[in-house]
């Protein structure tokens, strides 16, 4: 984790201040080396050093490079009128120099801010694409980089397969020497079907694409193709196969041509009672509601085209007793007869459906008795506060001694505590119903954080330094974020130790589609083993989890975590044991397309 020390509320990184002196180092001695040799009357080579200061600077922070430069531009020209007064020819020259520092600071900033740009859009492409993607050399076919779809489908890690050779992942030589005709080729291939062979040296097939990127290097796209090839060949031309896989198939299946039945095997008979002469010959939509019709009709255009994968939904299906049945639909595109044909798989769910609608009808009257007794259960609660209050109030009127006053202020907290308890089962039944909406409005983010720290006494809990932008604006819910801020302070400040700090920053960035405000706390920390039990809604018996950051119900950080997930962000956590954790709220920049502001 990167290091920072705080300079009059602003965080400085370890590296930055390495690279700030090592900068200033430099720039100290080009400007030593040109005096000198201005002195001597050495020539003018010391000009070019200076280009190392200005091109270090530039390339790791490309507008402040130029600030750079312009001071390494300055002091050149104030040694060269030191020396050269009233030369005007080495006066020009020296003034055209370092206005040439600057031009080349400034296009060399502008071009890496360009490449830093492309650079990381590109690696995000590559990280995050469904394909697998290679990169390897034309003539070790050593691998040189991978993505983590290319591990998940050959169960490699990346260090792996940095020592396996590319051509070594073919099944057998014959598909190496399949593959080593197709690359010695000049053009580039499409859809090169072959055989690799797992970690667990199981075959896969796949489907790979590749292009040359320059003279060595081959960016070769992967895609798993096993469970298409596995339904190929079980699907053969051949009649006598297609009759021993449907035959005794408890899963309903059929074969079109054009949408047209051809086939349709005695468990799909079954599914909806239609004899074969109901239904052969005819289109397949015949059995489907009219209210499905459009989508099906949709869904079936998708057919004469073949896939790379099975494609699937889900129907209601007409039964001939009229009855309504649901189930999963799924298309294989087959060679039938040597005509393009579609293979049906529809697995009956029917049961499911009810069984499902069942378990919310389920669900709707828990959350009404969770409500029910939640509001049974605060009833009772308030007059208890209140006549504690009471007694804390006018402790003289009601004989209350010191003793007596330590015991009643446990008994408010705990009473406090349960009502705590009780609003947040309300609130979670409330948004598991999805009854809770959100009201979008532009606020300024640090003033809703000193109101938080106000409102919540915090200030005197502990040293909140805050690093936030006096101008920047959230457009959320104003009252949800104000909660989700409070439940993070209250955690950070519960599980800190003496003195207890917290920091709040700001670490979003222009370009990116997320604000990432940031609570850091010097407290306990939290084992890998809890970072996933954090957000779980556990009962008050269960709350306190060894290493969990809050001391009081794990439903408030549920709740916090619902309530970012219906902005469309989300919460993550760095943890160190020891020294302490940082929960980063994701929240959107723009909210959702069709949402307007209250």
């Amino acid at each position: 984790m990167e290091r920072y020390i705080t300079v009059r509320n602003y965080r400085i990184s370890h590296t930055d201040i390495v690279r700030f002196w090592i900068i200033v180092s430099l720039a100290l001695c080009c400007i030593l080396i040109t005096a000198l040799s201005l002195e001597e009357n050495a020539g003018t080579l010391s000009t070019q050093l200076f280009y190392f200061p200005i091109l270090y600077a530039t390339y790791f922070y490309p507008r402040r490079g130029v600030f750079v430069a312009a001071v390494c531009a300055v002091v050149y020209e104030v040694l060269v009128y030191v020396h050269y007064f009233p030369d005007a020819f080495q006066l020009g020259a020296a003034t055209g120099q370092a206005v040439l520092f600057v031009c080349v600071a400034a296009v060399v900033g502008y071009f890496t801010e360009k490449i830093r740009i492309s650079e990381t859009r590109y690696r995000s492409i590559f990280e995050y694409s469904l394909l697998g993607i290679i990169l390897f050399d034309k003539n070790s076919f050593g691998i040189t980089l991978t993505n983590q779809q290319v591990e998940q489908i050959l169960g490699y890690t990346a260090d792996e397969l940095k020592k396996i050779p590319f051509s070594a992942l073919f099944c057998n030589p014959d598909e190496q020497h399949r593959f080593f005709g197709e690359l010695g080729s000049s053009v580039d291939i499409r859809n090169f079907e072959t055989c690799f062979l797992t970690k667990a040296r199981e075959p896969c097939w796949v489907n790979l694409s590749w292009t040359r990127i320059d003279g060595n290097s081959v960016s070769c796209s992967l895609l798993d193709i096993s469970t298409r090839k596995h339904a190929l060949q079980v699907a053969d031309d051949s009649s006598t196969q297609y009759q021993q896989l449907t035959e005794s198939s408890p899963t309903a299946i059929v074969i079109v041509e054009n949408g047209v039945i051809m086939f349709m095997n005695p468990a799909f008979v079954r599914f909806l009672g239609y004899a074969n002469a109901d239904l052969l010959g005819k289109d397949l939509g015949i059995v489907i509601p009219p209210d499905d019709k459009e989508r099906f009709l949709a869904f079936s255009k998708r057919w004469g085209t073949p896939v790379p994968a099975a494609d699937r939904s889900e129907f209601r299906f007409l039964s001939k007793s009229g009855e309504i049945k649901s189930g999963m639909l799924y298309f294989t595109p087959i060679t039938r007869k040597k005509n393009p044909a579609g293979l049906i798989n529809i697995v009956d769910n029917t049961d499911w459906e009810r069984l499902k609608e069942s378990v919310l009808l389920g669900n709707e009257r828990r959350r009404g008795m969770i409500s029910t007794v939640a509001h049974e259960l605060r009833t009772p609660l308030q007059p208890i506060m209140g006549y504690l209050n009471l007694l804390l109030q006018d402790q003289k009127a009601f004989g209350v001694t010191e003793e007596t006053r330590q015991i009643l202020e446990r008994c408010v907290t705990s009473v406090d505590r349960e009502r705590q308890i009780i609003d947040q089962m309300l609130e979670l039944s409330v948004l598991d119903s999805g009854e809770t909406e959100l009201e979008y409005s532009v606020f300024r983010v640090a003033d809703v954080i000193r109101t938080v720290i106000a409102d919540g006494g915090y200030a005197g809990k502990a040293e909140i330094n805050l690093t936030i932008p006096p101008d920047l604006t959230f457009e959320s819910d104003k009252t949800k974020i104000s909660f989700v801020i409070d439940i993070m302070l209250a955690n950070g400040i519960t599980s800190s130790k003496a003195p207890k700090k917290i920091w709040i920053t700001y670490r979003g960035a222009e370009s990116h589609p997320f604000h990432r405000l940031a609570i850091q706390d010097n407290g306990l920390g939290i084992t890998e083993a809890k970072l996933d039990e954090i957000f779980e809604p556990h009962p008050p018996e269960e709350s306190k989890l060894p290493g969990q950051r809050n001391g009081g119900p794990g439903k408030s950080l549920s709740l916090a975590k619902k309530y970012i997930q219906m902005h469309g962000g989300y919460i993550s956590v760095d943890s160190i044991v020891n020294i302490g954790s940082t929960f980063t709220l994701h929240i959107p920049k723009k909210r959702p397309d069709g949402v307007k502001p209250s």
